[in-house]
């Protein structure tokens, strides 16, 4: 994998109380930084929050099949932990203000090849201990110089 990488991250949220409602993704794609340190991966972009001045850096972390840290700081802050089939707290810090936010990761999958890297995440999310969320995220890491330049692998949920 290259430096300068291309990063599409995909969300979803499902509110826990609406159950036939039609959910839309939310997706980013950004330009970004790629390093493996200590078998670890990180990947390094900005994100610009719309209506907001200023920039969030992010740093994602990938450690072996089973981890995915997410630190943000800036506009928002937070480092949130993913563990396969643990909960974890953290401080949610945004412009409106603090949340207390915890993330029981379900399912964690990591796929990573030679000029690209996939991770599927479904987690619980709740705030100030009430549940909110069933979520999902899908990441998708491509070097930039790869030959078959696609945004995506597979983002459908």
């Amino acid at each position: 994998m290259t430096k300068d990488v291309l990063i599409s991250i995909s969300g979803l949220q499902m509110d826990v109380l609406e159950e036939e409602k039609e959910y839309e993704p939310i997706e980013v794609v950004a330009p970004a930084n790629y390093f493996l340190k200590n078998g670890k991966h990180y990947i390094l972009f900005d994100e610009v929050t719309e209506g907001i001045p200023g920039i969030t850096k992010n740093r994602i972390k990938i450690t072996g099949e089973d981890t995915l840290e997410v630190m943000k700081s800036g506009v928002s802050n937070v480092h949130m932990v993913f563990e396969k089939n643990k909960k974890n707290l953290t401080y949610y810090q945004t412009p409106y203000g603090q949340l207390l936010i915890g993330i029981h990761t379900k399912e964690m999958e990591v796929e990573v090849s030679e000029d690209n890297i996939n991770v599927k995440v479904g987690y619980i999310l709740d705030v100030n201990h009430e549940p909110l969320a069933d979520c999902q995220i899908r990441i998708n890491v491509k070097s930039k110089d790869a030959g078959d330049f696609q945004i995506t692998k597979n983002m459908d949920f």
